[in-house]
Order: C-alpha cells, then sequence, then structure tokens
C-alpha cells in the first residue's frame, strides 16, 4: 500500500508540474480527487486490512489528499495571479446581454403615445382617494349598488385605495373649464384574489373628451383608431351595450380573437370575441356634480385596463405572469 501511495504522489506531482492552464488543472483534479478519483478508490482497499493497518493507512490516505489538494490550489493561484491584468486588445468584445421591455410599460407606452397623438393630454392623482372623488361624483351614491362592482380597499369611512382612476377625471373637471381632453394613466386597488384573471393591484388608462356638442360618433371613431393602432387594421370591433352608472348610453368594446380571428376557438369561448374595455357619454349626474351644465356641454369617457389589453394581444390565460418577474417570460418581448 506504502508503494501505491509513493508511486500515486509522484504521479499527480509530475501531472501538476506539466499542467499549462486551469482547465488542465480542473482535469487533474476529477481524475484523482474526484467522487470516483484514484485517491478515493485507495479508501476502498482498507476493508480488506486489519484494523491496525487501517488506521495507520488510512491517515496516510488522508495525509496525501490534503497535500495534493493544497498543491491544486497553489497550482491554480498561480495561474490566476498571471492572467490578472493581460489583456488582449484584438480579441472581439463581448456585449453585455441587452434588457427588454416589460410587456405592461409597452403596452402602457403604446396606449399613452396613441390618445397623446389625438390631443389628449395626461393627467394623475393620488392613489388614496376620498369616497367622494371615487364613488359619490360617478353617480354611486352611499347606497347604490353599483359600488358592488368595485371590491374597495377602505382606510377609514370615507377614505380608500382607489378602485378605478375615474377620480382623476373629476378632480380635473373641477378644476378646468371645458374644451376638456384628457387621459388618467395609474395604479388601482381592489379586493380580489389574486388568480388567473385578477389582481388586487392593476393598472387602468382611461380617457375623458367633454366639450360643446361632443356626440356618441366621436366616440365611436376614438375606438377604431384605437383598435387600428394597438391590434393592427385588419382587427374587427363591435359595440356591445352594457352599465355604468357614470355613463348614459354606456357600452362595451369587443375585439375579434387575436387567435382564431373571429371564427370560434377555446381562447375567445369560441365566440369570436374578446371583452376590451368599457365606455359611454358622460352622465349628466356627474358633470352637475363638478357644475358643468349638462344643457350646454357633454362627453365621452372610456377605460381599460393595461392587463387585460396586454393579455388580449399578446395571448396571455394568465395574468400572474406579469408580476413574477421570470426573466423567460420578460425575453419574448
Amino acid at each position: 500500500m506504502q508503494q501505491k501511495l509513493n508511486k500515486l504522489e509522484n504521479e499527480i506531482r509530475k501531472s501538476l508540474e506539466q499542467a499549462r492552464d486551469t482547465a488542465t488543472l480542473e482535469e487533474i483534479r476529477i481524475k484523482y480527487l474526484g467522487r470516483k478519483g484514484a485517491i478515493n478508490r485507495l479508501f476502498k482497499e482498507l476493508t480488506h486490512m486489519s484494523l491496525e493497518e487501517k488506521k495507520a493507512y488510512g491517515e496516510a490516505i488522508n495525509d496525501l489528499k490534503s497535500k495534493v489538494t493544497a498543491e491544486l490550489n497553489l497550482a491554480l493561484q498561480k495561474f490566476m495571479d498571471k492572467s490578472e491584468g493581460k489583456f488582449e486588445l484584438l480579441l472581439p468584445g463581448k456585449m453585455p446581454p441587452l434588457g427588454h421591455f416589460h410587456p405592461l410599460s409597452k403596452v402602457f407606452d403604446d396606449i399613452v403615445t396613441f390618445f397623446k397623438s389625438h390631443g389628449f393630454t395626461i393627467e394623475t392623482g393620488p392613489e388614496i382617494e376620498y369616497d367622494w372623488y371615487n364613488f359619490e361624483a360617478l353617480n354611486m351614491t352611499k347606497d347604490h349598488p353599483a359600488r358592488d362592482m368595485f371590491s374597495s380597499f377602505f382606510i377609514k369611512e370615507d377614505l380608500l385605495l382607489r378602485s378605478h382612476t375615474s377620480p382623476v377625471q373629476i378632480r380635473t373637471m373641477e378644476k378646468q373649464k371645458p374644451p376638456i381632453k384628457i387621459i388618467c394613466p395609474g395604479r388601482c386597488y381592489r379586493y380580489d384574489a389574486f388568480d388567473a384573471s385578477h389582481s388586487p393591484v392593476f393598472h387602468q388608462v382611461e380617457a375623458l373628451y367633454v366639450d360643446e356638442d361632443v356626440s356618441f360618433g366621436e366616440l365611436k371613431w376614438i375606438l377604431s383608431e384605437f383598435v387600428k393602432n394597438i391590434f393592427g387594421p385588419k382587427t374587427k370591433y363591435e359595440l356591445r351595450p352594457s352599465f355604468f352608472p357614470f355613463t348614459e348610453p354606456s357600452g362595451e368594446l369587443a375585439i375579434s380573437c387575436m387567435v382564431c380571428g373571429g371564427t370560434g376557438c377555446s381562447v375567445c369561448s369560441n365566440s369570436g370575441w374578446l371583452e376590451l374595455l368599457g365606455c359611454g357619454m358622460v352622465h349628466p349626474n356627474v358633470l352637475k356634480n363638478v357644475k358643468i351644465s349638462p344643457k350646454k356641454y357633454s362627453g365621452y369617457a372610456l377605460g381599460m385596463g393595461v392587463e387585460r389589453v396586454a393579455m388580449v394581444k399578446y395571448i396571455i390565460d394568465d395574468i400572474r405572469v406579469f408580476f413574477n418577474n421570470d426573466i423567460r417570460f420578460l425575453e419574448q418581448f
């Protein structure tokens, strides 16, 4: 056994002396110190020896293992020291990987850019809102059943995390006189379960246009332009009657399914259509609440969830992927 140890030690030392790079050192480490390496195989031979021999040769093998490990680390450090400070200027440079726009940021920017190009300005407001701005001024009194549509986080009796960006419309109409042409982008909060189609935190963009003689036809036109710009000129759309307490009449915009093109599939539940946003003409009571005469002025409003637009555009069936920070998902955009 001692002859084996001496022979193996000389063999390893010779290999270390002949090594010319770190890759060779790694091969030596695996060959002699690896789990199935030559030194570990020596331990298996101890099973056939007496207790005294096991003790003596076991210590000798461990000493050899420690010695080889130290010499290997020393050789590795020498190679590392030599490589420091040396640069080969003629080698091609390596570009760092480029980042990617988050799909929500991309869709958000696309929506805002579209409305700005059509003369809308951006207005923002607080995310902690008074009940008046979030509900009452929008034609939803304390006992109005429509409040059930908005599961809200109340901080106090009259203070809550805004459940939509519509309060910004009220604040703007209080401060400005018509014509008013704004969009209200921002974050919203609702007491919803975090599942495939709901999130307690989400993003909205709402648009408001108030002036003399604003018609439903103008609303239809801006919606058709929006669909063409965001989803492509071949995308079909339809307006369906709906209900919102702050608009009258109210509508819901649906577009042809991005997967089947309107023929029907599992994504659109075989209807050929995907719901996108709500809209309508501003309710006269809302105008009265901000001291704008509904006899002189009219307007339209529309609102959309940014996550919803992104899910429809990119055919994503689970809202949670937007918040997972999974680089494999983000690299697709």
